[in-house]
């Protein structure tokens, strides 16, 4: 049996890369770790809305941090290793991976990335799209293409 979807409409066409992407966020949101946040930064005159995600990477250095942009995916990857020099009495603080995705938008682009105080920021910028409005010429030959 065919699987329905609200984007299966015949009137939306060509929205099948939507739906595939919200499947790809759905898998991905399931982990906590690291927690983040996302905000809007007001407009400074260049008239392009600035968006950032801060994410809590607490003892990770810039070396342990991985940052790609593949396919309209933003993925923000952290590896630590154990340190087999030091002697644990309690171990509170465990080194772990993680791996965090956020799918962008068309028209969005990373415009930087920093790290401080254990708070990696990246700072996305949204180019207001051309609004492109065309005439299309009808036919009258009465032939079908």
């Amino acid at each position: 049996m065919a699987r329905m979807s609200l984007l299966s409409s015949p009137l939306l066409l060509g929205f099948d890369e939507i739906e595939r992407l919200i499947d790809r966020v759905g898998k991905n949101a399931s982990d906590g770790y690291p927690p983040y946040n996302i905000e809007r930064i007001k407009a400074n005159g260049e008239g392009v809305e600035t968006l950032r995600i801060t994410l809590a990477v607490a003892g990770f250095t810039r070396d342990q941090l991985d940052i790609t942009l593949e396919d309209k995916q933003l993925l923000v990857r952290g590896k630590q290793t154990d340190d087999q020099e030091r002697d644990y009495l309690y171990r509170g603080i465990a080194a772990r991976q993680f791996q965090r995705t956020f799918v962008l938008a068309d028209g969005i682009e990373v415009r930087s990335a920093d790290l401080a105080n254990g708070l990696l920021s990246i700072d996305l910028v949204r180019h207001e799209p051309q609004r492109l409005v065309r005439t299309i010429a009808i036919g009258g030959n009465g032939t079908a293409p």
